[in-house]
């Protein structure tokens, strides 16, 4: 449930962007919204996996209502720049990546010299930690919800299973793109969801029925809706280069002082931070986040008391909404 929106979806370009890789663009973009546009505080929402601009939780009317909030799409999302709507773009794409382009965006494109607050759910609050790395001096708070500074083994391995679905898929297929435009496999991205969608809540969450909390009569019904209904405006190779990012996410590897060690990494970053887990992810472990709040010089870390599953940050449910909301409000008195 995205909080409501205003105006309509903006486009910053970028020429002359080298990737992480090596791989070099001349001309790049991102999809930005705002939101409050006339308040002074910068608050700044990158987007999740498979979220876009609009549908993305942030906040405008609850905890950041004083907030000057900017939405940025993800590369690889759709809108900004990704395999479906860019010739040549790099099948490979890194957070740092998003987070330069982002940079750009707020420096240049908006002329924004610090940001408030940054928040971030799932893939978003893992390019939230790296913009603590990389730009450290730049964020003044930082909130992550459902995610984590490294992606766990774990982790990894349950997105090997929706990408192993959509690549053996026999309607996908793999070759250089001569069109922008989004490819067309409805099997492969069936079996990508199927893979995926049992992963999104919990067992309780299940057993409760609570999908008909969200208007669906029956599991079937809500099978129909996430597995196919909600994939048919995806481009197969938008979600494949945003799932490998997601599967290399890792701040210990942007900064040679670390030499790799997460603990080193997360003890340089003097950002007060609030990290929100939800006792019930099954792939973002709360464990992993209580570790993270140790290391860290300046966080908390409070655990989302739900069994709405990794989706209880993503705004879907009431009662998540509203604590979610007031942990972020406290947060930033």
């Amino acid at each position: 449930m995205a909080s409501p929106t205003n105006g309509t979806i903006e486009f910053f370009d970028i020429p002359d962007f080298t990737f992480q890789d090596g791989t070099s663009r001349s001309h790049l973009r991102l999809a930005y919204q705002q939101f409050n546009k006339s308040a002074t505080k910068i608050a700044v929402i990158p987007t999740c996996f498979r979220g876009r601009v609009q549908s993305t939780w942030n906040f405008s009317q609850g905890a950041l209502r004083e907030y000057r909030v900017i939405v940025v799409a993800l590369l690889g999302n759709g809108e900004s720049s990704s395999p479906s709507n860019t010739l040549g773009f790099p099948p490979t794409v890194d957070y740092p990546d998003c987070v330069r382009a982002q940079h750009l965006l707020l420096t240049e494109g908006l002329s924004i010299k610090s940001v408030d607050v940054m928040v971030g759910f799932s893939m978003g609050g893992q390019c939230t930690y790296h913009w603590l790395v990389l730009y450290p001096q730049m964020v003044k708070h930082a909130v992550m919800i459902c995610s984590s500074s490294r992606t766990s083994r774990h982790n990894y391995q349950f997105l090997e299973g929706p990408r192993a679905g959509l690549e053996n898929s026999f309607d996908y297929v793999t070759a250089e793109r001569k069109e922008v435009g989004r490819l067309d496999a409805p099997r492969g991205l069936r079996a990508f969801g199927k893979a995926y969608s049992a992963w999104l809540t919990s067992v309780s969450w299940f057993e409760q029925q609570l999908y008909q909390e969200l208007g669906y009569k029956s599991l079937s019904e809500w099978d129909k809706a996430v597995t196919d209904v909600n994939y048919r405006d995806w481009d197969p190779d938008d979600l494949l280069v945003m799932l490998r990012m997601w599967q290399r996410g890792d701040v210990s590897l942007y900064d040679p002082d670390c030499g790799g060690s997460l603990e080193v990494a997360l003890s340089k970053i003097k950002t007060p931070v609030l990290l929100m887990p939800c006792q019930t992810d099954q792939y973002f472990y709360w464990g992993a986040s209580e570790k993270e709040a140790h290391l860290l010089p300046n966080a908390k870390c409070e655990i989302i008391p739900s069994v709405w599953g990794h989706l209880a940050g993503a705004g879907i449910n009431r009662q998540d909404i509203e604590w979610l909301d007031n942990q972020i409000k406290e947060f930033l008195k």
